[in-house]
């Protein structure tokens, strides 16, 4: 697996299209899009606990957009601090932020705001606006201080981002010694082509 994009692929259009795809599912969650979401394909096809997506702002699920159950490699530990990468309108964060309890911490992490407005929209309607916390930023600038972390959380992130090594530095910068990375995401098995490899449309979608 490559951890570095081709060095004249244009990192910035990247950004800039990924983060306008998942404005786009920020601010109209039903339109055509390549890729499944919302809370019944994530507790059909995901393992996700239906009774537990209830319980969560319809606004925050409807916009779910994850392809895997990191809650499922472990189960998260009262009064921790949870990163989750990449946390989307926080249908992950959210649940992380029930599971530790009213003592611990979640922050979320994205760089897009329409995705950030809805995350923190919706931490208020669950009545976790104190645990909750949402940032600006993205997985290869952590704006978070060096052993802050106990758990990373990710789901369908890595894979969108060009520089892999700099965002697995990132998280092993952030995580307290001992700490513990649970991470969905989409992994190939084989080298892509240098042509695919630029195509930034591959790359998004």
């Amino acid at each position: 697996m490559s951890l570095t994009c081709p060095v004249d692929l244009d990192t910035t259009m990247l950004r800039r299209e990924v983060s306008a795809m998942y404005a786009r599912v920020a601010t109209a969650p039903d339109g055509e899009f390549h890729f499944h979401r919302g809370p019944d394909y994530a507790a059909r096809m995901l393992g996700y606990d239906r009774r537990e997506l209830e319980r969560l702002p319809a606004d925050v699920t409807a916009r779910f957009a994850g392809v895997a159950n990191p809650h499922a490699i472990a189960p998260l530990s009262q009064e921790t601090t949870v990163l989750d990468i990449g946390c989307g309108a926080g249908m992950d964060l959210l649940l992380a932020a029930r599971h530790i309890g009213p003592t611990g911490r979640a922050i979320g992490v994205d760089m897009t705001e329409e995705m950030r407005v809805v995350a923190m929209m919706g931490a208020s309607a669950a009545g976790l606006a104190d645990v909750v916390e949402v940032r600006a930023g993205d997985a290869t600038h952590l704006p978070l201080d060096d052993r802050s972390i106990d758990i990373v959380i990710s789901n369908g992130v890595l894979n969108l981002v060009p520089f892999k090594d700099r965002a697995i530095a990132e998280i092993a910068r952030v995580l307290k010694p001992g700490g513990r990375v649970q991470i969905g995401d989409i992994v190939i098995g084989e080298e892509l082509s240098d042509g695919a490899m630029r195509d930034i449309d591959l790359w998004t979608g």
